[in-house]
């Protein structure tokens, strides 16, 4: 289901079964003259369309999220297109996101990511801003609710075995986060994988007579192929699927 269009009984029952509330983050980034400005943002938004096509009534996916940090490292902006947020502003505003979902009632909520992945496990200042948010805002959310040293109560004695925490309510992951999967399709930048990806989800706007070889970031993209992107889009999506509903990492 797309939130957009949920009734607010669709959204009491999603509540009351916990359903997974996705979040697709992206940026608007150059990459290269041969591809759109927003393939991180595509490529996350397709994979996280798939599994909500495969089970339509069991997951809710929130309007994507474009405006991320996408960092200037891979060409100035002028007459190139990146919009760059400053990770600092992104925080507040992923603050204020992640306080309006659990206060609707949502408790099961993800976040994924194409963007930046490769240093997941140290962060990325996207990643970065929105994990930092849902600690501050879920923090928050247990100190209102159940006061100081509300972890020593004895309602979270169970916290260490994963029964009862709450830092589970909301989660933010790459896209591609299973090793196997990443090992499969290691990550580039408007190199073959993207390029592939953007084949499949936007093929009208992949203008390969523009690749620029002189880019090497760019250059492995002659090598794209459908048949790549669409492995790679299915993989992303069999990653979030069994996470959200088998939580396998």
């Amino acid at each position: 289901m797309f939130y957009l269009k949920m009734l607010p009984y669709q959204v009491r029952e999603a509540i009351d079964c916990n359903m997974p509330v996705i979040l697709p983050l992206g940026v608007i980034e150059y990459h290269a003259e041969h591809l759109p400005l927003g393939v991180d943002s595509l490529v996350c938004q397709e994979a996280v369309e798939r599994v909500e096509k495969r089970h339509p009534d069991k997951v809710v996916v929130l309007p994507p999220f474009y405006y991320g940090s996408a960092s200037l490292a891979v060409a100035k902006p002028e007459r190139h297109g990146t919009v760059q947020v400053d990770s600092k502003n992104l925080i507040p505003v992923a603050e204020d996101i992640f306080r309006s979902l659990l206060r609707v009632g949502f408790r099961n909520i993800f976040a994924f990511i194409a963007h930046q992945t490769e240093e997941f496990s140290q962060g990325m200042p996207t990643d970065l801003a929105f994990r930092f948010a849902a600690r501050r805002v879920i923090f928050e959310w247990l100190e209102k609710e159940g006061g100081e040293g509300w972890w020593g109560t004895e309602q979270y004695s169970a916290y260490y075995s994963g029964a009862n925490n709450p830092f589970a309510w909301i989660r933010i992951y790459p896209a591609r986060h299973r090793e196997a999967t990443r090992q499969r399709f290691p990550g580039d930048h408007a190199g073959q994988l993207e390029t592939s990806e953007a084949m499949v989800i936007c093929p009208e706007h992949v203008q390969m007579e523009r690749l620029d070889d002189s880019l090497w970031y760019a250059r492995p993209g002659k090598e794209a192929t459908r048949e790549l992107g669409e492995a790679a889009l299915e993989a992303a999506a069999d990653d979030i699927e069994t996470l959200i509903f088998k939580g396998v990492k």
